[in-house]
């Protein structure tokens, strides 16, 4: 069976584009004792595959050159000789961006049990993007009923998430986006209570407008003059998860802007930086109960999906230019 790659050819230095990649073709064999034919059908676009592109200090080393770019994906096993797993099973797994691949299982994650629901939710409300948001949420923020909520990125994959449950848990809801479109899919789609568009409007006398008696968590999926807007209108006992930075394009040297540290000691507010790897045991609970939210319709998904392996390869700079209308998926089931 043939697999298609796209590879990391050339080093980034910040967003990774179509100069960065190379497409490759090749042959795999049939699976040995302890193997898995996987057809992978999805791969998903993350905020995190800039990092692991770069070679910068991460959480992760940076992907090899020559090696094929990191990413979730999800498959079907073909074939198998692993006592574990059978034909049949789907699997979501590090399969980077490779159409199908030979495993041991050692990068597979886990089998999708949710067959009743569609097999790419697993990369996205379903899977780290569905979990950061109910975790990040629930976990970090500790939301309760009458807190004010307020979002960046708000619809996006994680944001649109994390509105969606602050509502179901009695929240008020104020969703940061760019531009109409998405400012009428936070309130259309997602149900939250406000959104500002903050490429039209001035953040701090929205937020003040929306949030009177201040805000009592920030999900901060951005950083930068967003967040820094955010800070001057804390409620007392505030609580702030950082989910990301993607509004900061150079990471070396570190930016610098406004100190919050005054702001954070009148509020008595408590910042917590969040990465879901550091919460795997939590992270079977939180599928559950999103699941459940999916099934009973209390919540929404939006995904964008490309088509093709070359579609891959200027899908981060989409994701960043903001320029995807859901979770972004990159569909391969037909190469």
């Amino acid at each position: 069976m043939k697999t298609q790659q796209v590879i990391l050819a050339n080093r980034p230095v910040g967003i990774p584009g179509p100069d960065h990649f190379d497409i490759s073709e090749t042959h795999l064999g049939a699976p040995k004792p302890g193997q898995m034919l996987i057809k992978v059908t999805h791969w998903s676009i993350d905020p995190a595959m800039r990092g692991w592109a770069n070679d910068v200090p991460n959480y992760s080393p940076p992907v090899a050159l020559g090696d094929p770019m990191r990413s979730f994906g999800v498959g079907e096993v073909l074939a198998s000789n692993h006592p574990n797993y059978s034909a049949g099973d789907l699997v979501h797994g590090m399969f980077g961006w490779q159409t199908a691949v030979l495993s041991d299982g050692s990068e597979i994650d886990r089998k999708i049990p949710e067959t009743d629901l569609p097999r790419s939710y697993a990369l996205g409300v379903l899977g780290l993007n569905g979990c950061t948001a109910y975790l990040g949420l629930t976990k970090i923020c500790e939301a309760k009923t009458g807190d004010t909520v307020v979002v960046s990125t708000a619809a996006g994959a994680v944001g649109s998430a994390v509105g969606q449950i602050a509502k179901i848990l009695g929240c008020r809801t104020v969703g940061i986006a760019g531009g109409p479109e998405k400012t009428a899919l936070c309130r259309e789609a997602f149900g939250y209570d406000a959104a500002i568009d903050y490429k039209s409007e001035n953040i701090s006398d929205a937020l003040a407008q929306h949030c009177p008696e201040g805000v009592d968590c920030y999900f901060d999926n951005t950083c930068g003059p967003i967040s820094d807007a955010v800070m001057a209108h804390l409620a007392l006992g505030a609580r702030i998860t950082v989910c990301g930075t993607s509004a900061e394009t150079v990471w070396d040297p570190i930016p610098t802007g406004p100190r919050v540290h005054r702001q954070l000691l009148v509020a008595r507010a408590r910042m917590q930086g969040f990465l879901i790897f550091d919460h795997k045991e939590d992270m079977a609970a939180a599928r559950a109960a999103l699941a459940g939210y999916l099934r009973d319709g209390r919540l929404q998904v939006r995904e964008h999906i490309l088509k093709g392996p070359e579609a891959a390869m200027s899908a981060i700079g989409m994701l960043y230019e903001g320029r995807n209308t859901g979770k972004l998926i990159v569909d391969v089931s037909d190469a």
